[in-house]
């Protein structure tokens, strides 16, 4: 992965504000995102979130950019305004997926986090039963899973195609947070967490979040 994509001075310096076009690379670069300590999960975007994203950071959409919250956040809940829904504004909140046995995904583990354009037709995004049984706040232990199958019979077409047949997964809502070092943290709502990292190099910063 480019050190850009890692190291907060070099990202800093390359994408200044602009947020979408850095989640744009890293999805490009097929960057893996480090989850406790070394599970390995790589970071996908739906083609409408990425179309969505490419506007923005071109100038060409009316849509803001992506907030990064700073090392305050350390918490969904901490956020200005947060309640307990499936809401998301493809800014300050993402609707996403932690998604497993994926073959050929990045990281060598079979993981994937992929994010979706909230409050659209994307046909990746989630459904109306992701939406009415979303309880992204409890442990996930007890919350539902979704089998291949499932997503297909929800609407997700192509699920199989794209994931394979014995992919399955469970939704999340994830934002976007900084560290005290300034790196950056893709964070879901029950407090799992991963930070851009090469693939077999965990982060030194690395916590005992995770999937």
């Amino acid at each position: 992965m480019r050190p850009y994509l890692v190291e907060p001075s070099q990202r800093d310096a390359k994408y200044g504000d602009n947020v979408a076009q850095y989640l744009l690379d890293l999805h490009d670069s097929r960057a893996t995102f480090d989850f406790c300590g070394g599970m390995m999960f790589q970071l996908m975007l739906s083609d409408k979130l990425y179309e969505y994203l490419k506007k923005v950071a071109t100038g060409g959409e009316e849509g803001e950019q992506p907030v990064i919250f700073d090392s305050s956040k350390v918490r969904m809940f901490q956020l200005p305004g947060y309640s307990k829904t499936a809401e998301a504004d493809n800014v300050q909140i993402f609707h996403g997926r932690e998604l497993r046995k994926i073959p050929k995904a990045a990281g060598g583990y079979g993981f994937v986090l992929q994010l979706s354009l909230a409050n659209s037709d994307d046909p990746e995004g989630w459904s109306p039963q992701e939406i009415s049984t979303y309880d992204g706040w409890a442990h996930d232990v007890g919350r539902q899973w979704r089998k291949a199958n499932d997503y297909q019979s929800e609407g997700f077409q192509n699920f199989i195609q794209k994931f394979g047949p014995n992919a399955f997964g469970l939704n999340h809502r994830f934002y976007l947070h900084y560290d005290s070092s300034q790196r950056l943290w893709l964070s879901a709502e029950d407090g799992c967490e991963g930070t851009p990292a090469e693939s077999g190099i965990p982060n030194p910063f690395g916590r005992l979040f995770g999937f």
